[in-house]
């Protein structure tokens, strides 16, 4: 059966695997993306992100199967533009969107990351991104290191996405998250060639149990299931998919 998703981050990366996955099989998939994509919207804006609802909701008016905000800046960005996008963007693309995907009994598919765990909630950055104002948010980001603002913004979208599941439920949405290890995706290779953050992240990719970087394929194939109706009874789950990563440095945690 034919389904239809719209997605953000498509053109790269991980969701340009998911994006041809999904279309490989049949369905209709809507693409968001800063430069190459379906809808072409800077979601670090208020504008931009206005248009793109907008533009989706013109081309799917009866409704979404599925969507991912996949559109993610890593680490060695500047922390306003990940605060901006990691989690606001992404917030505010689910919630508007939250309505089409209900007319289906639809999934919203976050996409948090490994890292998130090493941030807890009441860190004051992550308490600003889920206070959901964004300009003091985006202001506390300026004051910190980049990987800080990277896992903060991961680990606040996972809590939120916690917090929202009873109620996204009741409303006929599936909300959960998948949550990558180091993945081979042209964002990656940035941080990989940064003189401060390239040698620890190479020295923790040789520490995967399960090998080093994942393909963008091998993450896709989980969010593909994810959005399948095999798993329609999931909501709330944060699925690692890391080789191991996170077991490894928190193995009585779960």
């Amino acid at each position: 059966m034919k389904k239809r998703y719209a997605m953000t981050g498509g053109a790269t990366g991980i969701g340009a695997a998911l994006r041809e996955q999904l279309c490989a099989a049949g369905h209709e998939v809507i693409s968001i993306d800063i430069k190459e994509g379906d809808i072409i919207a800077d979601l670090s804006t208020q504008e931009g992100r206005d248009r793109a609802l907008a533009s989706v909701r013109e081309r799917a008016a009866d409704g979404l199967d599925g969507f991912i905000p996949c559109a993610g800046l890593p680490p060695v960005a500047p922390p306003r533009i990940i605060a901006a996008v990691n989690y606001f963007a992404a917030v505010a693309m689910a919630t508007g969107l939250q309505d089409l995907v209900g007319k289906r009994r639809g999934t919203v598919l976050l996409v948090s990351s490994n890292s998130a765990p090493m941030t807890q909630t009441s860190h004051p950055l992550a308490q600003a991104f889920l206070a959901g104002d964004e300009a003091k948010a985006l202001d506390v980001a300026e004051g910190e290191m980049g990987q800080t603002v990277y896992s903060a913004s991961k680990h606040a979208l996972t809590v939120w996405m916690r917090r929202n599941v009873v109620a996204w439920a009741k409303a006929g949405v599936r909300l959960n998250a998948v949550a990558p290890g180091i993945t081979d995706t042209p964002l990656t290779q940035q941080v990989f060639a940064d003189e401060q953050l390239g040698g620890v992240m190479r020295d923790f990719s040789a520490m995967v149990p399960w090998g080093q970087t994942a393909q963008p394929g091998q993450i896709a194939n989980v969010m593909r299931f994810m959005l399948s109706d095999e798993a329609d009874f999931v909501c709330g789950s944060v699925f690692f998919v890391d080789g191991g990563s996170d077991a490894m440095l928190r193995s009585d945690q779960f």
